[in-house]
């Protein structure tokens, strides 16, 4: 226990106004209908909330079809496409939008963009859910997604066209900027949204690790794997300075012994996580070292999204 280390909590960190509101949505619906809900794929990225969900009464469906028609039918946090958005409300009696505001702001741009004529490249990652909603919202042939650069060179859109691009709400701020750059310097005359597509909880955490990783011997996100703004924290974390960055799911995959020669370790989490198993990670840490925790922040968040209409109570 002599060894003595300190832990720099870094925030804005964990839940987002759009996590908050999916999780409360399916909650709320469990209490409205009772059990079961069923939810189109998991609600939100992150394996502690989905388990904690299941146990209160969610199914979690990766194929819309095993969904019955009598039950509440709940659409995820990252969007769906026109296709299953149709489906569900023909084949369900009570269907819930979860859907983030800010992805279906992009939905709406994507639609308003597509009805004056634009072909519209989408940068984001393929086979995300949030992509595959986004491109859902149009016809094929109308919308093309960009992963990388080199991706901008094979895009065959005339330059004579009018084009217009849109972003993942969870990607990486420089990577991002950096194929918006090459788009560009293709087509000049491009489009954009009227204001930036990826959301204000990616850019706030990104920005607050990117401040205080460097100042680290090793970096902590905690987070799942398949949770898109938690694997860009880790990137953003390398890319400031500190190499030894790791992704962890919780507590349990923690290697005590990994850090042991580290004085400044920094922790944070991605905007789906629920900041009990950031403090259970400390406290695994605090179980093996003396340790001094200083919280760090870049700045608060205050941002609320109203509830759907069916879940909202209304005061007489």
């Amino acid at each position: 226990m002599n060894n003595s280390k300190k832990i720099l909590l870094v925030s804005p960190r964990g839940f987002c106004a759009g996590v908050t509101r999916a999780i409360e949505i399916v909650e709320l619906a469990l209490q409205k209908y009772g059990s079961p809900v069923y939810v189109n794929h998991e609600i939100v990225h992150n394996k502690y909330v989905i388990e904690e969900l299941t146990n209160k009464g969610a199914i979690f469906l990766d194929n819309i079809d095993d969904a019955p028609s009598d039950r509440p039918f709940i659409l995820s946090a990252h969007g769906v496409s026109k296709d299953v958005e149709s489906y569900a409300s023909k084949n369900s009696d009570v269907v819930i939008d979860a859907t983030c505001p800010l992805v279906t702001k992009v939905h709406v741009q994507a639609l308003k963009f597509f009805e004056k004529g634009y072909k519209i490249i989408l940068i984001g990652h393929k086979n995300h859910p949030e992509v595959i909603g986004t491109m859902g919202q149009l016809p094929p042939n109308s919308i093309f997604l960009v992963e990388t650069v080199e991706d901008v060179e094979k895009v065959s859109v005339n330059k004579n066209e009018k084009i217009a691009y849109l972003t993942q709400t969870t990607l990486s701020i420089d990577d991002t900027k950096t194929i918006i750059n090459a788009l560009k310097l293709k087509y000049p005359e491009i489009g954009a949204s009227p204001k930036e597509d990826i959301c204000y909880a990616t850019s706030n955490r990104q920005k607050a690790i990117k401040e205080y990783a460097k100042m680290c011997d090793s970096f902590i996100v905690v987070g799942s794997n398949n949770s898109s703004n938690s694997n860009r924290l880790v990137e953003v974390a390398k890319k400031a300075g500190c190499k030894k960055t790791i992704l962890l799911e919780n507590d349990y995959h923690l290697k005590i012994s990994d850090f042991y020669s580290d004085k400044i370790i920094g922790v944070s989490s991605g905007a789906s996580v629920p900041d009990i198993l950031v403090q259970n990670v400390i406290n695994r840490f605090k179980g093996h070292y003396k340790i001094d925790l200083e919280e760090v922040s870049l700045g608060e968040e205050h941002v609320t999204f109203k509830l759907p209409r069916e879940l909202r109570v209304e005061h007489k």
